[in-house]
């Protein structure tokens, strides 16, 4: 006899479905969780659109501390580098604002509530971390476009722009610096992950989507993205489709996961968090 819970398959691993997973109870009420990321640790940070803004879990889904409070109005993405520097994007604000794992405040990317048209920001999405530090921001809901920062916080370039073409966007809503170094950028609204090189050339898109919504690379190279069907993808590295699973009752705005396998997923109405371990 089974033990009740869920099981989906995503190429030749079968995952158990865990929801909702963690201690969530950083603060008076749980709100809209947006996104979530993993620290070196394997510690869990999810990011929700009240008070207080980031709740940390440990690997065990125990509560451990939450921060944020008058420094993030409106968190929309949260990617977490090598060097347990965690990158919030403020959506509303449009800024990027650069923590450490306890909370303090390191840096800002932006004019806190100083939107720029075509410009760094207006109403950003996402952010990720190249090895050599670069930092990608998706400046999706105002803008159409990626930024490219130094690791200083020097603008380097930005492209895009509205339309459905090669290198133009609708609704840039997740960036993501993979393995084999390049940009994948979750084009919403036209239904596909478009793939740059770093300097932002178009090297192809991955569709089979509808309204993908944010993305994960795990240590194999393959890479997971979830979209409003709702549904989760497994990419090959070159972009083939290896399997495809519905573990969110709804959508699911973000998805991290850690290097023991597990799979994690930022899930909206009702608002939780979704826990996929790997079991074969």
């Amino acid at each position: 006899m089974g033990d009740g819970r869920n099981r989906v398959v995503m190429g030749d691993c079968l995952y158990r479905v865990d929801t909702p997973w963690g201690d969530l109870t950083g603060g008076p009420e749980l709100g809209f969780i947006s996104q979530i990321a993993v620290d070196s640790e394997g510690s869990l940070f999810v990011l929700q659109r009240s008070s207080p803004p980031l709740i940390v879990i440990d690997r065990e889904g125990r509560f451990v501390r939450s921060f944020g409070d008058g420094l993030v109005r409106d968190g929309h993405g949260i990617y977490i580098d090598r060097d347990d520097r965690v990158f919030v994007v403020d959506r509303d604000a449009h800024e990027v604002l650069i923590f450490t794992v306890d909370g303090t405040l390191l840096d800002r990317l932006g004019e806190r509530d100083r939107p720029r048209f075509g410009a760094p920001f207006n109403h950003p999405t996402d952010c990720a971390v190249a090895e050599d530090g670069d930092i990608y921001v998706s400046d999706g809901y105002g803008n159409t476009r990626v930024h490219r920062f130094s690791s200083e916080g020097r603008l380097l370039q930005s492209w895009g722009e509205p339309g459905a073409g090669p290198g133009a966007f609708t609704t840039p809503h997740a960036v993501w610096v993979d393995r084999a170094d390049r940009v994948l950028v979750a084009d919403r609204e036209n239904d596909r992950v478009q793939v740059f090189d770093r300097d932002g050339q178009f090297l192809g898109a991955w569709t089979e989507l509808y309204h993908p919504m944010d993305m994960f690379e795990n240590e194999a190279g393959r890479v997971f993205v979830t979209d409003q069907v709702p549904r989760l993808t497994m990419f090959s590295p070159d972009g083939r489709v290896e399997g495809c699973c519905r573990p969110a009752l709804n959508i699911a705005h973000g998805v991290s996961g850690d290097a023991s396998g597990n799979i994690y997923l930022a899930e909206m109405n009702p608002s939780r968090v979704t826990r996929l371990t790997p079991e074969a």
